[in-house]
């Protein structure tokens, strides 16, 4: 009897041991994925109702469709790890589907239905920086490793609150991590808007290793914006360059347009 109970000791103290050796974060059993994905949704108050819906009915159709279905399947591994995250002001970042492992017809179902189905909200102001910032955050909660890490940006203004969103963007990308841009552009520039909004994602959000954006000009391109893009962001390609490119050169976007707006709004 003391020989077992000597020998149970041991084990344990040697389990314990090798428990320590253990990294912070490691400690459970992570899964190995092509892709760790952060969708992050404007949802201030520039974006009207029907805009909130049109987005929101476009990401929950394209993990609905089967060729997102099969691009997963097409990976290396075969699944990938997203989360849907609603952002406005910097400090409005709310997660409304947490991470979830998307490797069957069945898990990618319920993850549009989770989308499809939490009622829409609206908040104030435009903070791009926050949600990089909280995305980027959100990698160390994942609990997968990925070959990849992609934050996909959509919004329709500038960043107009919360850091600088060039910060934001140098910060996240020393880790890593690719930051891709869904400019919304299905308005003439109005109040707190900019003119050639992609440029400004361009020049000012998008970055990293294969970094693009998918601009949406019409109402009736939003949905299929969207699918193209979650498409092209698991199979780990880019969009084709226009066939048609301007010949003058093209200034950079400023990337304070933002805030310089809201200044003159406050103060006129």
């Amino acid at each position: 009897m003391m020989v077992r109970v000597g020998f149970a000791r041991i084990l344990a103290g040697l389990a314990l041991a090798f428990a320590l050796t253990i990294p912070p974060g490691r400690a459970l059993a992570e899964t190995d994925v092509d892709l760790a994905l952060v969708i992050a949704v404007d949802i201030s108050f520039s974006m009207d109702t029907e805009e909130q819906a049109l987005q929101r009915e476009g990401f929950a159709q394209a993990f609905r469709s089967k060729q997102v279905h099969d691009a997963i399947r097409g990976g290396m591994l075969g699944k990938i790890a997203v989360t849907y995250v609603e952002w406005a002001g910097a400090s409005d970042q709310k997660v409304i589907v947490p991470w979830t492992v998307l490797d069957n017809p069945e898990s990618l179902m319920a993850f549009a239905e989770k989308i499809a189905s939490t009622p829409l909200r609206r908040a104030q102001r435009t903070s791009i920086s926050g949600a990089i910032d909280f995305s980027t955050k959100l990698f160390t909660e994942s609990n997968v490793t990925p070959t990849r890490r992609v934050i996909d940006v959509s919004g329709d203004g500038p960043n107009n609150q919360g850091r600088i969103v060039t910060d934001a963007r140098k910060d996240t990308l020393a880790k890593g991590i690719t930051i891709n841009g869904l400019p919304i552009m299905m308005r003439r520039p109005g109040y707190l808007d900019i003119a050639d909004l992609d440029l400004y994602y361009k020049d000012c959000v998008i970055g990293g290793q294969g970094a693009f954006m998918v601009p949406v000009r019409e109402r009736d391109q939003f949905v299929q914006a969207i699918k193209t893009k979650i498409l092209l962001e698991i199979a780990n390609l880019t969009p084709p360059e226009g066939l048609i490119h301007r010949v003058q050169n093209v200034p950079k976007a400023n990337c304070l347009a933002g805030e310089m707006q809201w200044r003159d709004r406050t103060y006129n």
